[in-house]
C-alpha cells in the first residue's frame, strides 16, 4: 500500500495541511498512522465529510421530517 504525507493529501483535497493533521489526530481517516512525528496516510484514502458544517437545504428538511 502506498502512503502520502499530510502536505500531499492537503493539496489533493484542497484543504490546509493543519486540517489534514487534525483529521488524522481525530482518527477520521481510515488506515492512518504515525510515523515518527509525521502521519502516513493511505494514498487511496477518501476525504471525510466536514462535521463542522450543518446539512444544507434538502438534507435539513429530511432530518426534521423523521
Amino acid at each position: 500500500m502506498d502512503y502520502v504525507s499530510t502536505k500531499e493529501m492537503a493539496n489533493r483535497w484542497g484543504i490546509s495541511e493543519r486540517r489534514v493533521q487534525i483529521l488524522c489526530e481525530s482518527e477520521r481517516i481510515e488506515g492512518v498512522f504515525r510515523l515518527g512525528k509525521s502521519w502516513a496516510i493511505p494514498a487511496s484514502a477518501d476525504k471525510p465529510n466536514d462535521a463542522r458544517k450543518k446539512p444544507s437545504g434538502a438534507a435539513r428538511v429530511l432530518e426534521t421530517a423523521q
